[in-house]
């Protein structure tokens, strides 16, 4: 026979758990810019994915991964998409054939410049929506943990 934990149990976790608190809010955060990101057929990940890659050199699978805090089987899914829809590009280095680069293509390029001012304006307004200070106050703390 199983153990019922008491409800005051379920009320801590509910009420003092960051891991629980952090996972809500993304949630919400994730649905909010996904609809914001809907005009351009983009989701909040693809968005982000897609600057991540809106650099210099073209990454590795592995780096993206690692910048992104994704495992690499959760990226090579959401680059499959990308890469259908001609937004991704999936190369091999040269200098190493086993590993694969990722860049933007001409596509990929315009549909993030497309995105960038629905992010500004979708970013502001939640901002606004905190209390002076709290969005840097949080960002500093979220980059605290590793």
């Amino acid at each position: 026979m199983s153990k019922k934990l008491p409800l005051a149990a379920v009320h801590e976790v509910r009420d003092a758990c960051l891991c629980l608190a952090t996972q809500r809010a993304a949630r919400r955060l994730a649905r909010r810019f996904d609809r914001a990101f809907a005009p351009v057929g983009l989701t909040n990940g693809q968005f982000s994915l897609m600057m991540a890659l809106n650099a210099p050199q073209a990454p590795t699978v592995g780096k993206l991964a690692e910048f992104l805090a994704m495992d690499r089987t959760t990226l090579t899914a959401a680059l499959k998409s990308l890469e259908r829809r001609g937004l991704v590009a999936v190369a091999a280095d040269e200098k190493d054939k086993r590993a694969r680069l990722l860049s933007l293509t001409d596509a990929g390029r315009e549909t993030l410049a497309a995105a960038l001012p629905i992010w500004r304006e979708t970013h502001a307004a939640l901002e606004n929506e905190l209390a002076q200070g709290d969005a840097e106050a949080l960002r500093k703390s979220l980059r605290k943990i590793g």
